[in-house]
């Protein structure tokens, strides 16, 4: 009998540390493959293009107000005490502080573009503390947004349609498509489409040169990986408007 239940706890043992193996071994690879990281990083990005612009638009208070529902999902993830989830939490932070300069200035200041970079960075400070933290992939995330949100804004300034700005977001509905149409015109000149190029070449050897330096195994690297995505993320986003709006104007980035 003795024999009998030694040989049982010694089963149970073996199953006990096969489960912890297992689940230790799932908390490793989650979100510790590029390919994962790459999918949520770029989801994050995407998700304010096609839900919160058009969202702060017509409703700016509920759109503000949903950062505390992201910084709440944040929470609960960290609650929960696992390794699986910190990223994910660590990036709805990142992704909070995006969300919340884009409501206040699309929400109120949109007319004023020069206030544009300076009120998405609004938590810029918070950021730059942060990536000294654990919590240096949600800031990576965030820094990494504004500074594609710079590269646009200084694009934008570069191919001379700032001016454009103001004018298509005071503009009625019918006076809108023709500005548009105006400001596709200039994107298709020789010198506008040398400015395009160059500035995607500099965020894609950025990018590149970032990527090339990250390593998917320390905190450090996934903040690294995270910054990498973001930028090419955020390059093929603008190449698909500036294409659109070549085509059909009415689709520009300025709207």
């Amino acid at each position: 009998m003795e024999e009998l239940i030694t040989k049982n706890l010694e089963v149970k043992d073996k199953l006990n540390v096969e489960m912890h193996k297992t689940a230790d071994s799932f908390e490793s690879t989650f979100l510790s493959r590029p390919i994962s990281l790459r999918l949520w990083s770029s989801f994050f990005v995407i998700l304010p293009i096609f839900l919160q612009a058009p969202w702060v638009r017509f409703e700016p208070i509920s759109a503000l107000c949903f950062t505390f529902i992201i910084l709440l999902g944040a929470y609960i993830l960290f609650k929960k005490r696992s390794k699986k989830w910190f990223i994910v939490s660590s990036l709805l932070i990142g992704v909070s502080g995006s969300w919340l300069g884009g409501c206040l200035f699309w929400g109120w200041l949109s007319p004023f573009p020069i206030l544009h970079i300076p009120v998405e960075a609004v938590v810029l400070p918070l950021a730059l503390i942060g990536l000294g933290t654990n919590w240096k992939i949600g800031a990576s995330f965030y820094i990494s947004s504004l500074f594609g949100t710079a590269m646009t804004d200084i694009s934008i300034f570069l191919l001379g349609i700032m001016d454009q700005w103001r004018e298509v977001i005071m503009a009625d509905s019918e006076n809108a498509p023709r500005i548009l149409q105006k400001t596709s015109e200039n994107l298709i000149q020789i010198k506008s489409l040398s400015i395009i190029i160059f500035v995607a070449l500099i965020l894609w050897f950025i990018s590149k040169e970032i990527f090339d330096s990250a390593t998917i195994n320390t905190t450090n690297g996934k903040a690294l990986l995270v910054s990498s995505y973001v930028i090419q993320t955020t390059l093929i986003v603008d190449g698909i408007f500036i294409f659109l709006a070549i085509l059909q104007p009415t689709f520009s980035g300025l709207v």
